[in-house]
């Protein structure tokens, strides 16, 4: 992309979570489930949010969207802090940023039938009623590759790609700039994960979207994502465009995400086997000082467990420089 335009800036970004409280009701203990993140989504792009179960990627997306409330932080949308408008504006602003839900099961009423589910935002904004609701409906439903006769049905009638079709359908609806897709294939199967994949890009292409994708599961991201953040323990640890990053990475914790990635092609012997990682994560409500990752990570040194470690050029490890990782042999062929 030429002259990257800034749709959304965020800006030492914190959300906590509160465990106990004191007679006063003020938080003695709390849970850190993101911890000073700070990215720029750009016009038109979509960028990958990988990492581990508890890493913080659905929380931060759910702080996006305006369903989380941020601890501390900003977050600037199109140059306006979201945090600085009055409801009525956030809730205008909101309908530009939407979220395609992980679960397309439980993310839908079982009690309301399609037209109600995908027209629901459109009553709710008083932007459409009557015949032009139903047309609205109709055409949506269209180009998500849903008949209309499909209208007064329930979710149960549907698959689980039919129904993330529907989840789709109810984001795009009002015409949102940028959607956070939450997982969007990793409750379907195998052969129904590129049907969608693919609908995502002709969207992306028909209206101008730019996408947050988060997702555990790197061999999806590799490809769809322009860049690609890696998040762990609330923070991203690495930040890259996609071919640098799964050609060699630039922390080992995207190394170890990385050899989990089964390879198909068994002339490929040049890769390392799977890293397994111990299990012993920090304390969410205690975090330890320098590189949360350190107390796991083989190439761990005494400089590594003390001080601030900034993303720099695009890596929060102090040995990014002298490591040399191993990507995805043949990730970009």
């Amino acid at each position: 992309m030429s002259e990257k335009q800034a749709l959304l800036e965020i800006e030492d970004l914190h959300v906590r979570f509160p465990m106990r409280r004191n007679l006063l009701g003020r938080p003695t203990v709390e849970v850190h489930a993101v911890s000073g993140v700070d990215l720029t989504l750009f016009r038109g792009e979509t960028l990958g949010l990988v990492g581990e179960s508890g890493c913080g990627k659905t929380t931060l997306g759910r702080t996006i969207v305006g369903a989380q409330k941020a601890t501390s932080g900003a977050l600037r949308y199109d140059g306006t802090d979201l945090a600085a408008l009055s409801r009525r504006e956030q809730a205008a602003s909101r309908r530009r940023i939407r979220m395609v839900f992980q679960d397309p099961f439980s993310s839908l009423n079982p009690r309301m039938t399609l037209r109600q589910i995908i027209g629901d935002p459109l009553v709710a904004t008083g932007e459409a009623r009557g015949a032009e609701l139903e047309d609205r409906i109709a055409e949506m439903m269209r180009r998500v590759g849903l008949s209309p006769d499909y209208m007064d049905r329930y979710p149960h009638s549907f698959s689980g790609g039919q129904r993330q079709r529907v989840n789709i359908a109810r984001a795009l609806i009002v015409g949102p700039e940028l959607v956070v897709a939450d997982e969007p294939v990793s409750a379907l199967d195998v052969s129904v994960r590129a049907q969608i994949l693919n609908l995502l890009r002709e969207l992306q292409a028909e209206f101008g979207l730019t996408y947050l994708f988060i997702s555990h599961d790197l061999s999806v991201v590799e490809n769809l994502a322009d860049r690609v953040a890696v998040m762990y323990f609330g923070r991203v640890v690495e930040l890259a465009d996609t071919g640098a990053l799964y050609e060699r990475p630039r922390h080992p914790y995207t190394e170890a995400l990385m050899s989990a990635v089964p390879i198909p092609d068994p002339s490929l012997k040049g890769r390392k086997g799977r890293i397994l990682l111990p299990d012993e994560l920090p304390d969410p409500s205690n975090p330890p000082p320098g590189c949360a990752f350190a107390r796991r990570c083989a190439y761990a040194e005494d400089r590594c467990g003390s001080g601030e470690i900034p993303l720099a050029d695009g890596s929060r490890c102090v040995r990014a420089e002298e490591l040399d990782l191993q990507g995805i042999v043949g990730a970009q062929s």
